[in-house]
């Protein structure tokens, strides 16, 4: 069997992210996604054997990367609050960087096509993160609330900074990170 050619997988996850964020993911098709990355709908299916396979494989991407991207540069010795920076950072860039793929992502967890390895694929990556909040709530440096929703809190800050960096209705500088950050730290400290 021929091996597959990885600028088409990259082409078809691309594809995946545009026509998610444009029209959203249930209303895409196979033809759709052959079509916007520019390869036969016969050939998504000698790279994927089902609609079904290809979501997982694209969350699987997008979700690996992004996991990626909020972990990089933390520094495991560093305070708390430096952490959570870091990484609040980190989720504000990645967005920034990659608004079609966060909205696949996004749409692709809240909705009926999801697999049930997929969404346990996702609290594995999650699993780090929810592990520093719990060591944060057990150093009594954040409050005892349940960690998916001081996870929400934390996620949901960072998604409406980058919104409204991407917008223009804030400046990108560091004084507005500074401010956006602090304001979200404040929601979670003990």
């Amino acid at each position: 069997m021929k091996p597959k050619d990885d600028r088409k997988v990259e082409a078809i996850a691309a594809a995946v992210y545009r026509l998610s964020a444009r029209h959203g993911l249930s209303s895409v098709t196979l033809a759709d996604i052959a079509r916007e990355a520019g390869v036969a709908t016969s050939t998504l299916y000698v790279y994927f054997k089902s609609r079904e396979v290809l979501l997982d494989e694209v969350y699987r991407k997008a979700k690996t990367a992004t996991m990626t991207r909020y972990a990089l540069k933390d520094d495991p010795a560093a305070p708390l609050k430096a952490r959570v920076r870091r990484i609040w950072l980190n989720m504000v860039d990645h967005r920034l960087e990659n608004q079609h793929q966060m909205a696949f992502l996004e749409q692709f967890y809240h909705s009926e096509f999801i697999s049930e390895t997929s969404r346990a694929l996702g609290l594995r990556m999650a699993a780090p993160f929810l592990e520093l909040l719990a060591a944060g709530q057990k150093s009594e440096q954040l409050k005892p609330l349940p960690l998916p929703l001081m996870g929400a809190a934390i996620m949901g800050l960072a998604k409406e900074t980058a919104v409204l960096l991407s917008r223009g209705d804030l400046p990108d500088n560091e004084k507005t990170r500074a401010s956006a950050f602090q304001l979200c730290w404040d929601a979670i400290k003990a």
